[in-house]
């Protein structure tokens, strides 16, 4: 009867230290999945004011430079529009690399992979500035497909447009217009062209007369009488 209790105890008493291993694994792990997260790391947050903000989740990323900085913390509605933004997005950024940020930097959100997973992008500007992080800071809005499609439409609605009219334009007189229109430059060139001449013709009679005049001035004549 003792040896059954005592089996029986220590089947319990390894159980329990199974038990408590797979809890210290579990903690094990988790501590180490959150240190690669950047959990444990110390953070401070940034708002950003986007118009639209296609489809970001909480818990995307954060890039600098390709590097991942930090996540989107929440999206939130704000109360009232601020300069035609009305949702802001909180990310929580590391604090080690708050000192890379103090600098002119914009705010994107983009699109990555083949499943179009949007992310917030960093870019440093070029110019001398810095951001008050501490303060709403406007970011651009992801790019929106439709908004292509529309550029698309009133581009073809243009181009329709431009076919119609020149559709609409009498070609015999187009051409009849451009014979008359090529008619009036000859006559003009023509014109010119004997202008030209006559002025030549005078320049030629008007260096003989100087060279004679010069001629005489050489030989005394040029006021004598008889």
């Amino acid at each position: 009867m003792l040896t059954f209790e005592k089996k029986d105890f220590a089947k319990k008493f390894f159980a329990g230290v199974f038990f408590l291993m797979g809890i210290v694994l579990v903690f094990v792990v988790i501590f180490t999945i959150g240190s690669n997260k950047g959990f444990a790391q110390k953070k401070f947050q940034i708002h950003v004011l986007f118009k639209n903000v296609g489809g970001l989740m909480e818990g995307a990323p954060v890039r600098l430079s390709g590097v991942n900085i930090g996540n989107v913390a929440s999206i939130e509605f704000l109360d009232r529009e601020f300069r035609n933004r009305r949702v802001a997005v909180v990310m929580n950024i590391f604090s080690k690399y708050k000192k890379q940020l103090n600098r002119n930097i914009s705010f994107s959100i983009k699109t990555e992979g083949i499943l179009g997973e949007r992310l917030v992008e960093i870019y440093v500007l070029e110019g001398i500035g810095i951001i008050d992080l501490s303060k709403p800071i406007i970011g651009e809005d992801p790019f929106d497909v439709q908004d292509l499609a529309v550029v698309f439409s009133n581009a073809a609605e243009s181009f329709t447009k431009t076919a119609l009219e020149l559709s609409e334009i009498d070609m015999v007189e187009l051409s009849n217009v451009m014979a008359e229109s090529s008619r009036a430059l000859l006559i003009t060139s023509q014109g010119i062209n004997s202008i030209m001449d006559d002025l030549d013709d005078i320049a030629k009679k008007a260096k003989r007369l100087i060279d004679r005049i010069e001629q005489q001035a050489i030989d005394g004549t040029l006021f004598k009488v008889f």
